[in-house]
């Protein structure tokens, strides 16, 4: 009968996991979440610390009754990651089938007029910077974690190359957005460098744009779970979708390696749908 290996989660483990997704380049928000997760791994095989594939199924089963399918395979691709980093295949699980989505939810997506009404209202209560962050990820589709390359260089230039992750592209700035941007870096008086920095310095962070976009959501009357900087990047896709039918030239802007994942962007909404159904008038 074949020994089974016998594994423990130590914390000097997850510190040196640390360190390999640093050397990976793995970006700082995927580094804390893949933490984050070994983390509820760690906390659920207790003070033993014993790693088996048993453990992990049971692992698995616990967390598909806590979060959904997408969440919980997400935790299972960190939990894999750090496994096969350590050379331990026979803990690695499969990840749970998930069926694509045919539609997307109007009820979390954040529509043209209501992103208007978000930048006015941060103009209105004086946010100039969080007003022209919001306008950067939505006339660009760029992610929160690029917009430390949008530089006054760029912005001369009207063109920012970032580089993330081993992959290195182009990204356009529109040059109204360029004027706008390169008035408030005088403002500031930014004569180089990243235009969105804190005090210090130091890069916008993803959560104070969260907390800073949610709370303006009441005054723009707009729900809360609509209000995150992500779907500002989905909104410029299905508007530059909608106005170009380029799903190949869509997937180049938004940096995507695979077409595949560009599709969920242009997904129409439920109701949309109907809507279109309805105008083929093939009913007699």
């Amino acid at each position: 009968m074949e020994r089974k290996t016998e594994h423990r989660l130590e914390e000097a483990l997850i510190e040196w996991f640390e360190e390999r997704l640093r050397e990976e380049e793995k970006s700082q928000a995927t580094i804390q979440k893949y933490l984050r997760d070994i983390r509820v791994l760690q906390h659920f095989v207790g003070d033993s610390g014993k790693v088996s594939k048993e453990v992990v199924i049971a692992y698995k089963q616990e967390l598909s009754t806590r979060y959904a399918p997408a969440s919980t395979n997400s935790m299972l691709a960190a939990a894999n990651h750090f496994f096969q980093a350590l050379g331990w295949q026979d803990c690695v699980v499969k990840s749970f089938r998930v069926q694509r989505e045919v539609f997307r939810s109007s009820e979390r997506e954040l529509s043209k007029e209501e992103y208007v009404r978000l930048v006015e209202t941060a103009e209105r209560k004086g946010k100039t910077r969080l007003s022209l962050v919001m306008q950067t990820i939505c006339t660009t589709g760029i992610r929160i974690s690029e917009l430390p390359f949008i530089t006054v260089e760029a912005l001369q230039s009207r063109r920012a190359r970032v580089a993330l992750k081993g992959k290195t592209r182009t990204v356009i700035l529109p040059r109204e957005l360029c004027k706008k941007l390169l008035c408030y870096a005088e403002e500031q008086q930014l004569y180089s460098g990243s235009i969105f920095v804190t005090g210090n310095g130091k890069p916008l962070d993803r959560s104070n744009i969260l907390h800073a976009m949610k709370a303006l959501g009441e005054e723009a009357g707009i729900p809360k779970n609509k209000l995150f900087p992500h779907n500002l990047r989905h909104l410029f896709a299905v508007v530059y979708y909608d106005a170009e039918r380029d799903l190949s030239h869509l997937a180049d802007l938004l940096g995507h390696s695979n077409i595949n994942t560009t599709r969920i962007y242009t997904m129409v909404s439920c109701e949309e749908q109907e809507e279109r159904l309805e105008r083929l008038g093939l009913v007699r």
